[in-house]
C-alpha cells in the first residue's frame, strides 16, 4: 500500500486501484490511539480472512464516522457514488455491497465501517453456508460467558458435532459449525432448538431461550433463531466498535476452558495470533448432520 498524503486527504493505491482516504488522522479508537490510517493498515492484515467470510454474501456494515463511541448507523444499501471496482448484489430491493476484494475493503474502511456482518447464505442461494449458535449474555461484562460456551460445545461434542467457539467481539460467544452443503435453515433450527432446550433444562440457573430481553434477568440467552435466511451475524475477524477494539476471533476449546477474556483478542493482537495459529475454523472439516437430524425429527 502506497500513500500520498495531502492536507487532510490521501490517495491509497491498492491492487492498482486508487482510493481516496479522507481524514486519515481521525481517531476511531481514541483511547488506543488508533487512527483511520492505522485501522486501514490493520484491515489489510485481516483482509485474507475477513474477505473469505464475506465473499459471496450480502453484507451489512455498521459505520461510525466519528469513532466507535459516537453515533453510528447500519449500512445495507451500497452508498453512492460506488467506485467501479465495487460489486453489488440485490436482495429484496436492497443493493448490498459484495466484499470480494481488498480495494472494496479499503473503500469500506475509509467510510468508517467498523463492523462487518455477512448473511448466512451465499448471494443468489437459499441454503446456509455454515451453522452458528449465538450465546448472548444479558449483562455486560458476563463472567460466565466462557463457561456457557463450554457447556454448549460439550453438548454438541456429545452429539458428534465438532465446532469452533469464537468471540463475537462484543459481549457474547458464537459457536461456529462448518457444515456439509445441502442442509436447510429449517433443519439447523431444529437442531438448535434441541441443543438450547437441553442446555436450559440442564442449567436453568445459567441459560434461557426467552426472546424478550426484559424477561431474561441475568440469564444467558441461547439464540438459535438468529441463524436464518436474510439475517446476519458478526463475521469471523470483523473488528467491533468497542473500547478495546476487539475482533471476533475463533478460539481453541482449551482457551475456553481457561476462561480467556474476549478483550484479549483485538486489533492490536490479532495479527500475531493469526501468524501463530492460522484460521481455526478452517481446521475443522465440514460436519455431516444426517445422524443428528435422524433422531430429532
Amino acid at each position: 500500500m502506497a500513500m500520498d498524503t495531502k492536507a487532510n486527504k490521501g490517495i491509497v493505491l491498492v491492487e492498482d486501484q486508487e482510493i481516496t482516504i479522507s481524514n486519515p488522522d481521525k481517531l476511531l479508537w481514541p483511547e488506543l490511539g488508533i487512527t483511520k490510517l492505522h485501522y486501514l493498515e490493520k484491515l489489510i492484515r485481516l483482509a485474507p480472512h475477513l474477505i473469505h467470510y464475506c465473499r459471496n454474501r450480502y453484507l451489512t456494515t455498521i459505520r461510525f464516522p466519528n469513532g466507535y463511541a459516537d453515533k453510528s448507523f447500519y449500512q445495507k444499501n451500497a452508498p453512492a457514488p460506488i467506485p467501479p471496482f465495487v460489486r453489488t448484489a440485490e436482495l429484496e430491493g436492497i443493493n448490498y455491497v459484495h466484499l470480494d476484494s481488498l480495494p472494496t475493503l479499503m473503500w469500506l474502511g475509509n467510510l468508517a465501517c467498523l463492523e462487518f456482518h455477512p448473511s448466512f447464505h451465499r448471494i443468489g442461494e437459499t441454503l446456509p453456508e455454515e451453522w452458528l449458535i449465538d450465546i448472548d449474555p444479558s449483562i455486560d461484562p458476563e463472567p460466565r460467558i466462557m463457561e456457557a460456551a463450554e457447556i454448549i460445545g460439550t453438548i454438541l461434542d456429545g452429539m458428534g458435532i465438532r465446532s469452533v467457539p469464537k468471540t463475537s467481539g462484543a459481549t457474547g460467544v458464537q459457536i461456529y459449525v462448518p457444515i456439509e452443503r445441502g442442509y436447510t435453515f429449517e433443519q439447523l433450527r431444529k437442531i438448535g432448538h434441541f441443543v438450547a432446550s437441553f442446555a436450559v433444562n440442564k442449567h436453568p440457573e445459567l441459560f434461557t431461550i426467552e426472546r424478550l430481553k426484559k424477561d431474561r434477568g441475568d440469564l444467558i440467552y441461547i439464540d438459535y433463531l438468529q441463524h436464518w435466511y436474510g439475517k446476519t451475524l458478526s463475521a469471523p475477524y470483523t473488528p467491533r466498535a468497542r473500547q478495546a477494539a476487539t475482533v471476533s476471533t475463533p478460539l481453541h476449546w482449551e482457551e475456553v476452558a481457561r476462561r480467556v477474556s474476549p478483550l484479549d483478542f483485538n486489533l492490536l493482537t490479532i495479527e500475531d495470533r493469526l501468524k501463530q495459529k492460522g484460521d481455526l475454523i478452517q481446521q475443522v472439516p465440514p460436519q455431516n448432520l444426517d445422524r443428528v437430524l435422524s433422531f430429532i425429527q
